[in-house]
């Protein structure tokens, strides 16, 4: 089977591989949808690829290139030992959390095995095989369920970007009827977009991009603006009479989004860091301490979050799949991530030939 490889400088091949089968406790699903992340842009310019990345961001592997990609969905086609047919039946519609750990951590044991300290700790995507192929081999425990309702294209962008959105404005603790500011609406950026008015939020969507911008007002934000036009800050305090926002979702990693992130955000409101990467200079007293701002860092989300984010997608109606503008086929991955590197496209995903 052929599956998309990260060489590295803006390159990507396709590298031929044997199917897989599963060993014990594993599961080999076929991919139906493989959503293009963000993260996997920083895997596609740096100038040693794949295995360079996992270097640069502490994450071990072996060294090898893998097939790249980390937001797969598909269906179950085999079982290895031990894996309870329940857990893992024929042609059940799944996820994949992708991340896989030891086992046994505390971390593992509640659903976070990427926070796994240990040298069993797999990226999917990064330091293992990911879903830009055909097939993949999996450990059962990373499978989340997705529900008939919910297409495969959808159950890919949950799989991380969607996910990751989810998961950083759950953390905020939010409450409806007050106003979110989301910097940046890439894929995650766009995800807490939906979700924050799904969860009754006035949402102002932020980018440089009049198309991603166009795409936000399309997928429910009440405001935009063009930070490479206008001034975030000043109009955030317009558009919020002066009182600045209740809360932020930052998404870029730019640095000069996330100092306008917390100046934007008013007095006792969250700020949300998503955005790997980068540096930050703040003034520690005038912009967080003298207005009691809450500050904090979001990275993906649990198994159980990932399930919990499918059901409240499902259950409020959330049409994640506006956010797809572009659908690739396998063949199609060098033009599709030259393409996804303009960042001016919505969600993109890579569907095997």
């Amino acid at each position: 089977m052929k599956g998309v490889v990260f060489t590295g400088g803006h390159q990507l091949e396709l590298h031929d591989f044997d199917e897989p089968t599963p060993g014990a406790g594993e599961v080999v699903i076929e991919i139906k949808a493989s959503g293009m992340c963000g993260s996997d842009l920083h895997i596609y310019r740096s100038p040693g690829g794949g295995p360079a990345m996992a270097a640069a961001l502490g994450l071990g592997g072996d060294g090898k290139l893998k097939i790249g990609g980390h937001e797969p969905c598909g269906v179950d086609v085999a079982r290895g030992e031990g894996v309870p047919k329940h857990l893992a039946d024929d042609d059940a519609r799944v996820m994949v959390h992708h991340y896989s750990g030891c086992e046994t951590c505390i971390d593992c044991k509640s659903g976070w095995p990427q926070m796994c300290t240990t040298d069993k700790k797999q990226v999917y995507g990064v330091t293992g095989h990911g879903a830009h192929t055909k097939y993949m081999a999996i450990p059962y425990y990373t499978l989340v369920a997705l529900p008939e309702e919910l297409s495969f294209q959808t159950g890919a962008a949950i799989s991380c970007g969607t996910g990751t959105a989810y998961g950083a404005l759950r953390r905020m603790n939010m409450n409806g009827g007050k106003t979110l500011a989301v910097f940046g609406q890439g894929p995650v950026g766009i995800s807490g977009t939906m979700l924050g008015k799904a969860m009754g939020m006035d949402v102002i969507g932020i980018d440089i991009s009049d198309e991603r911008l166009a795409l936000a007002k399309d997928c429910g934000a009440d405001h935009t603006i063009n930070v490479g036009k206008q001034d975030a800050s000043e109009d955030l305090m317009n558009l919020t009479g002066g009182m600045c926002v209740h809360y932020a979702l930052e998404t870029s990693a730019n640095s000069q989004a996330r100092q306008d992130a917390v100046r934007s955000t008013r007095t006792w409101g969250t700020v949300c860091y998503v955005g790997e990467g980068g540096e930050l200079t703040l003034e520690v007293s005038p912009d967080m301490i003298r207005r009691q701002v809450t500050l904090m860092g979001s990275w993906t989300f649990s198994t159980h979050i990932q399930d919990e984010c499918t059901k409240f997608i499902a259950d409020n109606g959330v049409e994640i799949d506006k956010q797809i503008t572009e659908s690739f086929k396998l063949s199609e991955a060098a033009s599709a991530y030259e393409k996804f590197d303009q960042q001016n496209m919505g969600k993109g995903l890579i569907i095997p030939d």
